[in-house]
């Protein structure tokens, strides 16, 4: 029988200001979590959320702090040059062996125009990720890049590097998408949704190369004591992530999510984050999502009740779930 897959806590710096997600780690740590994942964002989503720490900072302390493997996504090629995301990834992987990985996405303009940069369409984001992972790998395993493509890379060598590289995960929503990272990635990210989605997700990431690698899925939901208190935190935080289609790759600023979701109603919430007062029902979700073969299920609280989430799934949910 296959082992049960970690359960992690997701430090969302969108959300709370570093110094919070930095005691929410430890805290999640003590509650019994195996592990965590950060995000790596220029910019909140909505201005409810307010804050925007600089996740690699963060990173150093949390890894230092705790015993947890932690692991972040990042958009290369854009506010990030590849050879730095390689840099800064073998420093957290030598100073701490085996605990840190790193999953590459394509990126929002939310967060990478900042540079002034302008926003490709998705086939050249893909494109550009593939490049951009190419030049990460190189340079992690001790190769001396030059490289003059969508991005310049001009005889770059990384002198620090640990004796094993981090994983390299690629991050996807779509099918398409999961399809295109399978030939590159160590692994996959993937997003919650219907079993049956995140069922094709996963064959088209082995379809694409991805036969045998880690599967990792990222869980959005809320939870608090009533329904009513569950419904009201993810509207009130998270009702900016409910856009379909690409619009959550392409609006701008957080004002701009904000317009786009004034006519969100809390019910709409449902379809896109796991929304419930029944620790038994969350459980009852994450235990058909290990079903289907993921490694690790990172549970982000949308909800500003973190405290009380990791105390309540650290006593009920996650020992049920080992069972």
């Amino acid at each position: 029988m296959a082992s049960y897959p970690r359960i992690g806590f997701h430090a969302s710096h969108e959300q709370f200001p570093p110094s919070e997600l930095f005691a929410l780690a430890g805290h999640a740590e003590g509650a019994g979590f195996d592990c965590a994942m950060s995000s790596d964002h220029f910019r909140p989503w909505g201005t409810a959320q307010g804050h925007s720490g600089y996740a690699w900072s963060w990173l150093g302390a949390a890894l230092a702090s705790t015993r947890l493997p932690i692991g972040v996504i990042s958009a290369p090629g854009y506010r990030y040059h590849p050879a730095i995301v390689a840099q800064g990834a073998a420093t957290l992987a030598e100073m701490f062996p085996g605990r840190f990985w790193l999953a590459l996405g394509s990126g929002q303009r939310l967060n990478e125009d900042i540079t002034g940069l302008a926003w490709p369409e998705k086939a050249e984001r893909n494109a550009r990720l593939h490049e951009c992972a190419d030049i990460i790998r190189a340079l992690l395993a001790g190769e001396t890049v030059t490289h003059h493509g969508r991005v310049i890379v001009v005889n770059a060598k990384l002198y620090s590097r640990p004796v094993q590289p981090p994983l390299l995960l690629g991050a996807a929503v779509t099918e398409a998408t999961a399809e295109a990272v399978g030939a590159w990635a160590d692994g996959l990210l993937t997003v919650s949704a219907s079993p049956d989605q995140c069922r094709k997700v996963i064959q088209a990431f082995r379809r694409g190369g991805g036969e045998g690698k880690r599967l990792v899925v990222q869980v959005g939901l809320n939870w608090a004591p009533t329904e009513e208190e569950a419904l009201a935190g993810a509207h009130e935080q998270w009702r900016t992530n409910v856009l379909g289609g690409d619009v959550n790759w392409e609006l701008r600023l957080p004002e701009d999510f904000d317009t786009a979701t004034r006519f969100v109603r809390p019910e709409d919430m449902r379809e896109s984050v796991w929304i419930s007062s029944d620790l038994g029902w969350h459980a009852a979700r994450i235990a058909e999502l290990a079903e289907l073969g993921f490694d690790e299920i990172q549970l982000h609280q949308v909800g500003r009740n973190q405290q009380a989430f990791i105390d309540a799934f650290g006593e009920r949910v996650l020992p049920a779930l080992r069972r």
